[in-house]
C-alpha cells in the first residue's frame, strides 16, 4: 500500500457490531490498528465535537464510531485518550451532550481538555503556530473527521477537523480573520494538519450534515466510511466523492498550492473508488454566514462586538 492509498467502502449503519465489522473491513488493506499503534502507545482520538446545541443533527463524529476505534487501539496494545477543543464548551461537557460518556466509560477512555503551546512549522509565513500540548505529545494522533458542507471552506473533513487542536480563542480569532484572507485561512489549516500529521484519519461519513455548516445545516444519509494514512488524500478523495470541484475547498486548494495534495491518479483505492461510491445531490451551502462555528444562537448574535475587544486585540501580534 502506497502512503497515499485511501480505503473507502459502503457503510449505513451505527449500530455497534455492525460498525465493528465495517471498521475492521475498512482498515485491512492498510494494514489494520496494528500497523499504526504499538504496544504502550498513547493514542489521542481526536474527533470532531463541534457543539453539544444540536445532538441529533449529525454536526459531530459519532460517538459509536469511536467506541469502535478505541476498541481496535487497545486490542492492539495502545493507550487510548479522547480530547477536542471545541470553540465553546469543554471537551467534556460537548461529548456528554453528544451520548459519549457511558461509551468512553465503559473502555476506560479518558476525555482531556486541550492546552496550547507554541510549535514550530514548516512555513515561512507560520513561522509558529498554538496548538495543543496533548496533541502534539501523543505518540499516535487518529484523527476522526464528520464530513459536513461548511459556509466558509464549503465541505470540513480530515484537515479542517484539526483545526480542534487549535485552542479556542484562536480558532474564534481565525474563523473571523478568514472573512478578510480565505486563502491565508485555508494554507493555515493546512500548515496545522501538516505539523501535527496525524497517523490515520478515518472519516465518518455514514450520515453526513449538508447544507449551510457546519452547525446550520441538516443531517443526510451518504453510507460511506473513509481510511487514510495521508489526511490530503482523503479530503481529495471526498471531494470527488461528493462531486464538488477541489478549487472551491480552500483547504485542497492551499494543500494544492503547497505540493501536498496529491491528484486522484496518484491515489491508491484498495477497495471501492470515489467514482463507484460517487453521490448525487449533495447541499452546499446556500449562503456565506459571518459566523457558524457551533457557537449557540445567542452567541452569535452578540459575538462580533466582543470579538474586537475580547478576541481580535489580544491575539492581533500572533498574526504578525
Amino acid at each position: 500500500m502506497s502512503d497515499s492509498s485511501v480505503s473507502l467502502i459502503r457503510a449505513s449503519s451505527y449500530v455497534i457490531d455492525d460498525l465493528r465489522q465495517s471498521v475492521a473491513a475498512l482498515l485491512e488493506p492498510l494494514g489494520g490498528m496494528s500497523a499504526f499503534v504499538k504496544p504502550g502507545d498513547r493514542v489521542l482520538l481526536k474527533p470532531n465535537l463541534l457543539t453539544g446545541a444540536r445532538p441529533t443533527k449529525e454536526c459531530v463524529t459519532r460517538p459509536e464510531l469511536v467506541y469502535c476505534v478505541a476498541e481496535l487501539v487497545i486490542a492492539a496494545g495502545g493507550k487510548p485518550f479522547l480530547g477536542d477543543g471545541p470553540a465553546f464548551g469543554s471537551a467534556h461537557g460537548v461529548a456528554q451532550a453528544n451520548g459519549y460518556l457511558p461509551l468512553m466509560n465503559e473502555l476506560n477512555v479518558p476525555i482531556v481538555e486541550f492546552k496550547g503551546a507554541r510549535y514550530a512549522t514548516m512555513s515561512e509565513e507560520f513561522d509558529h503556530l498554538l496548538l495543543s500540548k496533548e496533541v502534539m505529545e501523543a505518540d499516535v494522533v487518529i484523527n476522526l473527521p464528520k464530513v459536513k458542507s461548511h459556509v466558509q471552506l464549503t465541505l470540513t473533513m480530515g484537515v479542517k477537523n484539526l483545526f480542534g487542536c487549535v485552542p479556542g480563542k484562536m480558532k474564534a480569532w481565525w474563523h473571523m480573520e478568514a472573512g478578510k484572507d480565505e486563502a491565508r485561512f485555508g494554507q493555515m489549516l493546512v500548515e496545522t494538519a501538516r505539523t501535527i500529521s496525524p497517523n490515520l484519519t478515518i472519516l465518518d461519513g455514514i450520515i453526513g450534515h449538508e447544507g449551510n455548516g457546519p452547525s446550520n445545516g441538516e443531517p443526510r444519509q451518504l453510507g460511506i466510511l473513509a481510511a487514510s494514512a495521508n489526511v490530503f488524500a482523503l479530503d481529495r478523495s471526498i471531494v470527488d466523492l461528493l462531486q464538488v470541484a477541489p478549487e472551491r475547498v480552500l483547504t485542497i486548494a492551499a494543500a494544492r498550492k503547497l505540493g501536498l495534495c496529491p491528484e486522484l491518479e496518484e491515489i491508491e483505492f484498495p477497495l471501492l473508488t470515489p467514482t463507484e461510491l460517487r453521490f448525487d445531490g449533495w447541499k452546499l451551502p446556500q449562503k456565506m454566514m459571518a459566523i457558524d462555528f457551533g457557537a449557540p444562537r445567542v452567541l452569535r448574535s452578540t459575538f462580533k462586538h466582543l470579538y474586537i475587544r475580547f478576541i481580535k486585540e489580544p491575539m492581533a501580534a500572533y498574526s504578525r
